[in-house]
C-alpha cells in the first residue's frame, strides 16, 4: 500500500515552479553588470543620459557603484566589479600591470576647475592652478578637500605637490566625501574647492559660488574604461562587461558622450578614436 503523502511534501508541480524561478533568477542575474565608477560621472547625470540607450541596445541592466576613483579600483582588486570606469590613468594603469583589469581605455575628458567664493577674498582668479594654491596656503583660506582618494582628491594633491606648498593653510579640511556633498559644504560655508565640470554644471545649490581658476593645461581630467580581469576573478561577467566597455568606445557611444549638455554647455568630450 502506497504511504499517503504528507501535506507539507513538495509535489512534481512545486519543484518544477522552484525550478523555474530559480532558472528565471539566474537569467536576471546575467542579463546585469556591476560598475564601479567615480562620483564625479554619477553626479554630473552622464550615467542617466547613457545607460537606457546602452539597455535599449545590449539589453543589459547595469547597476552603477559611485565611489571615489581610489575606492572604485579597490572594488575591481577584490572582484566586487565588472568593469570600472574612472579617472586616475597613473593608478588604472598600476591596475592593468598588477593583472587586475585586462586592459585600459581612454573614453572621454574634461577638466578640473577650482570654485570660490565669486567675491574670491584671496584674489586667485586666473589660469594658474599652482599660483592659486600658493595663495589660498598664504592666506590660511577655508579650503574643502575631497580626502577619499578620488581622482579628483588625487589630482588635488599633484596640484598641492607642484605648488611646493607642505602647508597647505589652517584653512584646509578634507571631508571624506564625494563630489556633490563637498560642493554643498563648500556652498555653505563660503570655501575653495577643486571640482571636476561636470559636477560643478550639475551642481544646484551653488550659493555665491563661482569659477575662479579654469583653463591651465594641468586641469586636463582623462576617464578611461577597464574591465576587471576574469583570470584573477572568474565571477567576473567577462562578456556582458565587455559589450559595455565596447559600445562605450564606439561611434555609438561616443556621440552619446558628446550629447549630454547642461544649459547648452559640454560637460564630457569623447576621445576614445585619439
Amino acid at each position: 500500500m502506497n504511504a499517503v503523502m504528507s501535506s507539507n511534501t513538495p509535489t512534481r508541480i512545486q519543484y518544477a515552479l522552484l525550478a523555474t524561478i530559480f532558472v528565471a533568477s539566474v537569467s536576471v542575474q546575467a542579463q546585469s553588470i556591476v560598475v564601479a565608477s567615480t562620483t564625479s560621472t554619477e553626479q554630473s547625470g552622464l550615467f542617466a543620459h547613457l545607460l537606457p540607450a546602452f539597455k535599449k541596445t545590449s539589453g543589459l541592466d547595469v547597476k552603477v557603484v559611485a565611489l571615489g576613483t581610489g575606492q572604485a579600483l579597490d572594488m575591481g582588486r577584490r572582484g566586487d566589479a565588472d568593469v570600472l570606469f574612472v579617472h586616475d590613468q597613473a593608478a588604472e594603469e598600476k591596475m592593468v600591470a598588477d593583472g587586475f583589469a585586462v586592459k585600459r581605455l581612454p573614453v572621454m575628458y574634461n577638466d578640473f576647475v577650482l570654485i570660490g567664493p565669486a567675491v574670491d577674498p584671496v584674489k586667485i582668479k586666473g589660469h594658474d592652478i599652482v599660483q592659486a594654491l600658493k595663495k589660498l596656503s598664504a592666506a590660511n583660506a577655508a579650503f574643502i578637500s575631497r580626502g577619499d582618494k578620488s581622482g579628483t582628491h588625487a589630482a588635488e594633491l599633484r596640484y598641492w605637490k607642484g605648488s611646493a606648498q607642505d602647508d597647505k593653510g589652517s584653512g584646509y579640511r578634507e571631508c571624506g566625501c564625494g563630489m556633490g556633498p563637498a560642493l554643498n559644504i563648500a556652498s555653505s560655508s563660503g570655501a575653495y574647492l577643486l571640482a571636476d565640470r561636470g559636477s560643478w554644471l550639475n551642481f544646484k545649490n551653488r550659493a555665491d559660488l563661482a569659477i575662479l581658476v579654469e583653463g591651465d593645461q594641468r586641469l586636463f581630467n582623462q576617464y578611461g574604461v577597464l574591465l576587471v580581469n576574469p583570470a584573477r576573478h572568474p565571477h567576473v561577467k567577462a562578456a556582458q562587461g565587455q559589450k559595455f566597455v565596447d559600445w562605450l568606445v564606439s561611434a555609438p557611444g561616443q556621440a552619446l558622450i558628446a550629447s549630454y549638455k547642461i544649459g547648452g554647455e559640454q560637460l564630457f568630450f569623447p576621445n576614445a578614436a585619439k
